[in-house]
């Protein structure tokens, strides 16, 4: 998958058959391949509703097979098959319904999001008369429709109320994430850096892999050794060259670490994801982007005098520019103002030493700091153990809170908190936490122990 905000793909590999069996693949545009399937799946009679709802499952199906490179981290060469029995129902050359048609023309290019999430979630779904399964039940979206329920209700009905749609998504060209060839030691280019982030965030949780400390595009021997590590964790050739084996083995640990995907989804936390992936951050920018980078700089002009203080404001004005502009300044970065990839990594970096050389006094018994990465389900260090603290403290004070075990593990009552938090102080409710959340969540928990000191 290529790095970078999911957008719908021009075209897609389809296998003629079921997945281990000789059979062709053909290539064809994306939509028509949805018009297929649909006309294929259901009936052109039914409740324009009950289609609409059965659609939006067909092409996040569809996506989530594509992203999480289903089939092609398996070593298959196409992105989905053509058997009911393990994916859609492809027909080739079959008869298009115009009225299928004309609604996948208007929704192609939306898909199926569980809430904190920006991939696409793997809509699960069947029949509903001959097979039954946990996901949506096509028939059964008949009935909805009839009682007056609209296609995101439907929706709602059996993948849960944590589901947004998300519309208007770019279409782009798309490829394999194995870059093709094998890296090793000498090896530049964008791949590289990526097996760096994923080694680097798998290390939290597999220590014994050596920790990379240069996020360019070199297989030093830095690198090297990281990967030959990770590869005798995992029972791989410990040779320190990342094939195809080693390439996906990494792809499927960090997503697992990260605890992001739905099922075999990888997708990224939107506080995580939008900072650093979607379009520059300037002038005229705003939201949770914008409040993080002004939180970290105001974090950072405590410390330094050359970068003024900020307020948190969450809108991207000319006094948040100025600080930016003194950022990139001090830290070699062209100053234009405008928070690209590059800038936003040399701020998390200096974000994240500034707040490991900090003594514990400095706090003087008040919250730490944000630990400069998201916290989401599955994580468990001392950050989670303070979260949960935090949690358990507001929890005594405030009937709406709900309490928590404090365990230094992120699991659903972890996440069932955060997300209580989070709406009361109209935040997204995505049950992750970044910056903005852990800092409401602190500034609380240093109120009430402030009150409590008194």
């Amino acid at each position: 998958m290529q790095t970078g905000y999911p957008f719908i793909p021009e075209s897609i590999t389809v296998h003629l058959g079921n997945p281990n069996e000789y059979a062709r693949n053909v290539t064809v545009p994306f939509i028509d391949y949805i018009k297929n399937v649909a006309s294929s799946e259901i009936y052109p009679t039914w409740p324009e509703r009950a289609i609409r709802a059965n659609i939006y499952a067909q092409i996040s199906y569809a996506l989530n097979r594509i992203y999480a490179e289903h089939y092609r981290k398996q070593g298959y060469d196409f992105d989905i098959s053509n058997s009911p029995t393990y994916d859609q129902n492809y027909i080739e050359g079959r008869e298009i319904f115009d009225s299928i048609s004309n609604i996948v023309d208007d929704i192609f290019d939306s898909y199926i999001v569980k809430q904190g999430s920006a991939g696409p979630f793997f809509a699960q779904y069947c029949n509903g008369t001959t097979t039954v399964c946990d996901g949506l039940s096509q028939w059964g979206t008949v009935y909805l429709a009839e009682s007056g329920y609209i296609p995101y209700d439907i929706l709602r009905y059996y993948y849960g109320d944590e589901i947004n749609i998300e519309t208007d998504v770019p279409v782009g060209s798309l490829k394999d994430s194995y870059p093709g060839f094998p890296l090793k030691l000498g090896s530049s280019g964008s791949s590289v850096k990526t097996i760096k982030v994923q080694l680097e965030r798998i290390r939290k949780n597999y220590p014994e892999i050596p920790k990379i400390t240069s996020y360019n595009d070199l297989y030093d021997m830095e690198t090297e050794k990281a990967v030959k590590e990770f590869q005798r964790i995992f029972n791989l050739t410990a040779d320190g060259v990342v094939g195809k084996g080693t390439w996906y083995k990494l792809k499927n640990l960090y997503n697992s670490v990260n605890k992001l995907g739905q099922l075999a989804s990888e997708a990224l936390t939107y506080e995580k994801f939008r900072p650093l992936y979607e379009e520059a951050l300037k002038i005229g920018s705003q939201g949770i982007g914008i409040k993080t980078i002004q939180y970290m700089l105001t974090m950072l002009s405590y410390f330094d005098p050359d970068i003024p203080e900020i307020e948190v404001d969450g809108f991207y004005g000319p006094q948040t520019e100025s600080a930016v502009i003194a950022f990139q300044t001090k830290y070699g970065i062209p100053p234009n103002g405008i928070v690209d990839p590059v800038t936003w990594k040399a701020l998390n970096d200096r974000y994240v030493k500034l707040i490991n050389s900090m003594s514990p006094q400095i706090l003087q018994g008040k919250a730490s700091l944000y630990p400069g990465y998201i916290l989401s389900l599955g994580t468990r260090n001392k950050d989670v153990e303070n979260l949960q603290t935090y949690l358990a403290t507001i929890a005594e004070y405030y009937p709406w809170a709900l309490d928590v075990e404090i365990s230094g593990y992120f699991d659903n009552e972890t996440y069932d908190a955060v997300k209580t938090m989070q709406r009361q102080w109209g935040l997204k409710e995505s049950g992750v936490v970044g910056a903005n959340t852990w800092l409401q969540i602190a500034t609380l928990y240093d109120q009430l122990i402030t009150q409590q000191n008194f």
